[in-house]
């Protein structure tokens, strides 16, 4: 029995219908939190930071990132303001001014930054192919193998953290801070950076306990800290969490509002495949293709009667003959 090759217009059909529905559980799912329980989060106190960058060089090892071109103890770096890429998915900046009033002012004041893995992840809400998502702890997870290169994840974090790799034609990621988690191998949130910090600026622990630890800190040290926790609340809420003496604009960290992005690209996304209106809109696309190619084909002027030949060309006169030739 012969199997009946698809028509062109079932194949759009079929090739529409199938590539929407392989989006649309991504989209309307994307970014939602993670189960209710103990999240991993990281406290990192800019008071405490001496710059030493520990930090970097443990996540440089434990990731086998390409050694710098400077060694880690050159100070150096902070010459100039860096962001993570794809060498450096943690980088340590230098501010000056002291950490807070009540210390030395002639200490700068260190931060580190890295992917904040928000409760609430723009990235993943925007990532159309599923290669963003939140693991079941709260980590934000990137899968090379479905990531179609759309960089849509770069637009929509609000920390402008995920960063490109161009080195590699064939191959081109998004690299970002992963929480030293792989969900592959069944394993959480376990960042390297914070067990190598020498002056405790860095905590790692569950998220609730390391607010009360914070807020514990602000209330003992008023004259240390200001009185606000970046990190519980922008963006929606990270899995970082900063504490800083003075205000955080004022060390590289951007003033952002309570509500995450992720919030209104979802009712958007969800209201779209919930009334139909991508597959109408692509099925109304097509359709109009293809009018507009019948219409074309319809203006086409109908091949007319061959021309009839003209009347035969008049026989030229002899010319006349010269003297002493004969005449015919």
């Amino acid at each position: 029995m012969k199997t009946a090759k698809p028509s062109r217009r079932e194949f759009l059909r079929l090739g529409a219908g199938g590539a929407i529905l392989a989006l649309a559980p991504s989209a309307a799912g994307a970014g939602e939190s993670a189960e209710s329980g103990a999240r991993p989060a990281c406290l990192f106190d800019a008071t405490r930071c001496i710059g030493c960058r520990k930090c970097e060089e443990a996540c440089n090892l434990r990731h086998g990132l390409p050694a710098p071109s400077l060694p880690f103890s050159d100070r150096s770096v902070f010459e100039r303001t860096r962001r993570p890429d794809d060498r450096a998915l943690t980088v340590v900046n230098r501010y000056d001014g002291p950490p807070s009033a009540a210390q030395d002012a002639t200490r700068p004041t260190f931060v580190k930054f890295q992917c904040q893995h928000c409760l609430k992840p723009a990235c993943v809400s925007a990532c159309i192919s599923g290669a963003l998502t939140r693991a079941a702890d709260g980590s934000v997870v990137y899968d090379p193998r479905r990531c179609i290169g759309c960089r849509y994840c770069m637009v929509a974090c609000p920390f402008q953290i995920p960063a490109y790799e161009y080195r590699d034609p064939l191959k081109p990621r998004v690299v970002k801070c992963d929480f030293c988690a792989d969900p592959a191998r069944g394993l959480g949130a376990d960042p390297a950076c914070a067990a190598a910090c020498p002056a405790e600026a860095l905590v790692f622990g569950e998220r609730d306990r390391l607010l009360e630890t914070a807020r514990a800190r602000i209330e003992v040290r008023p004259d240390l800290y200001i009185d606000h926790i970046y990190g519980e609340r922008e963006a929606g809420g990270a899995s970082w969490l900063y504490l800083a003496g003075r205000p955080f604009e004022e060390i590289g960290l951007l003033p952002l509002p309570d509500r995450s992005p992720a919030v209104r690209t979802e009712a958007i996304q969800r209201g779209v495949y919930r009334f139909g209106l991508v597959p109408l809109a692509l099925y109304g696309l097509l359709g109009g293709i293809m009018w507009r190619g019948r219409r074309g084909k319809g203006r086409e002027a109908p091949p007319g009667p061959p021309a009839s030949p003209g009347p035969p060309a008049p026989a030229e006169p002899p010319a006349p003959a010269e003297d002493g030739e004969e005449r015919p």
